[in-house]
């Protein structure tokens, strides 16, 4: 199936959208057309993108991604605490059952083994997921002070880019 003409009205909407300050991914999503297609069509109309906007825009997904990271860290040990908690506390153990289907419970000093050990499981679970997330940005902390010394070798005429043999 072919792709369906470029219009004389999708040149001004696409203009509209460039002056408006839209990315070529927020103009494309609107127009309803490919990247591809509307960075073709901008280009024949003289637009272009100022890859410094995509550059603020990704360093701000960057940070917005750190900071709900660091917030989903700090509520993981909060689970895992609570969690731990319970592996101590009073709990009540109930059933169903018999040929009448009589409830039963009981108040115990702490929940019974088999119930422990599921604690103890997703207590471990939630702290190996804190652990894999602090190494994300163990790993992130890392290539930017790779970064910034790579820059400051070039900088300095110590290294020039090219990687060691």
């Amino acid at each position: 199936m072919a792709a369906r003409p470029w219009t004389t009205d999708e040149d001004t909407r696409l203009r509209e959208l460039h002056a408006a300050g839209r990315t070529l991914g927020d103009t494309a999503t609107e127009m309803g057309r490919g990247k591809g297609t509307i960075s073709r069509h901008a280009a024949r109309l003289g637009l272009g993108w100022d890859r410094a906007q995509t550059k603020d825009a990704t360093k701000a997904k960057k940070l917005d991604a750190e900071a709900r990271r660091a917030q989903l860290k700090l509520d993981l040990l909060d689970d895992a605490a609570r969690l731990r908690e319970q592996l101590w506390k009073p709990t009540k153990v109930f059933s169903f059952g018999g040929k009448d289907n009589t409830f039963n419970s009981r108040e115990l000093p702490q929940p019974p083994h088999v119930d422990q050990l599921k604690l103890v499981q997703a207590t471990s679970a939630a702290i190996n997921a804190y652990g894999r997330l602090e190494q994300l940005d163990i790993a992130a902390d890392t290539d930017d002070a790779t970064s910034l010394l790579a820059q400051l070798g070039r900088a300095l005429g110590i290294d020039d880019g090219t990687p060691a043999s």
